[in-house]
This record gives C-alpha cells, sequence and structure tokens, in this order.
C-alpha cells in the first residue's frame, strides 16, 4: 500500500528565510512522502536574497518558492496540513488561524539569519547555519515511524526534534 502523502506547513513572521529554507529541505528530503509549504504571519513580500542563493546554490529548485500570507492556507478549499511547524519565536506566539483537519503542531525555533549583519561571509555562514539546523530537525522528522505514533507520542517526538542542537530558548522550554 503506497503510504500516504503528509502536508506539512512552515511558519514564520516574514516568511522570507526561515520557514522558506525549511519549505525547500522538506520538499528534498521527503522525497514525495511530504508536501511542504510555508507561510508568514506578516509576509515580508519578498523571499530573503541569501535565502535564495544558499538554496540554488545547494541545488533546490526555487522557481515557486514565495513570502505569503498564512491567511492563503486557512481557508476553505485548502489542503489539511498534518503538521504546523512554526521557526520563529515571534510566530510562535501569535494567535494563528484555525488549521483545517486539526494538525500536530511543533515549535522548532532557531536563530533568525536575516537579522545577521557584518561582511557578506558571515551574512552567508548565518544562512548556512540556519540550513543546517533546520536540516537536522527536518531528518528527524522525516525519520520518525509516523505511522506507529499516536498523539501524544508525537507530540513528545516533535518537542524533542524542537530542542536539538541551536533551538531559542523558547523552543527549549517548549514554549
Amino acid at each position: 500500500m503506497a503510504e500516504k502523502t503528509r502536508n506539512v506547513l512552515f511558519l514564520c513572521t516574514a516568511n522570507s528565510a526561515r520557514s522558506i529554507l525549511a519549505e525547500a529541505i522538506l520538499n528534498r528530503m521527503g522525497k514525495g512522502r511530504f508536501k511542504a509549504a510555508s507561510a508568514g504571519s506578516r509576509p515580508g513580500g519578498a523571499v530573503n536574497p541569501h535565502a535564495v542563493a544558499l538554496l540554488d546554490r545547494l541545488g533546490h529548485d526555487t522557481a515557486g518558492l514565495r513570502s505569503k500570507s498564512w491567511d492563503e492556507f486557512a481557508g476553505a478549499g485548502t489542503p489539511p496540513f498534518d503538521l504546523i511547524v512554526t521557526v520563529c519565536d515571534n510566530a510562535a506566539g501569535e494567535a494563528c488561524p484555525v488549521w483545517p483537519g486539526r494538525p500536530a503542531t511543533a515549535h522548532w525555533g532557531i536563530a533568525d539569519p536575516a537579522r545577521a549583519t557584518g561582511a557578506a561571509a558571515d551574512i552567508a555562514a548565518a544562512f548556512a547555519e540556519a540550513y543546517r539546523l533546520l536540516s537536522l530537525r527536518i531528518q528527524a522528522f522525516v525519520d520518525l515511524p509516523l505511522d506507529t505514533l499516536d498523539g501524544p507520542a508525537l507530540k513528545a517526538k516533535l518537542a524533542e526534534i524542537g530542542r536539538l542542537a541551536g533551538a531559542t530558548e523558547k523552543a527549549r522550554k517548549g514554549i
């Protein structure tokens, strides 16, 4: 029997860097088992060019990536999500829309690479680190035996993933 494709939505405030990176990473790592999307509570209107440059350099398809509102995914006719993941502390603290299908939720907060300053190499390093940290979390998620985990077990595993190396204080505390 074919495995169900699971829909995952990554949320961040501006939907310009971390959530975009996560979307691209899961769509590659998930190999058809997962369909990732990303959105923001207050989208910035454009994907951060450093995120696009990194994804292009790593061979990701960036053609369809864009900064968009989470409202696009909360209305009637949108596919139900199996998991909603916040990747920034601000989005984790906001009142989210009611998502169709009552998805599982998780907070995997990491530092915002878009706030990096300094030389071009410093900024590129911040984006590379965000990519690495998100990749660790997404690989741990992809490796979960999702068909065998009940709701509480899945919630515990998702929280554990959120506390991996590089987690923000809010993610470490499970807030």
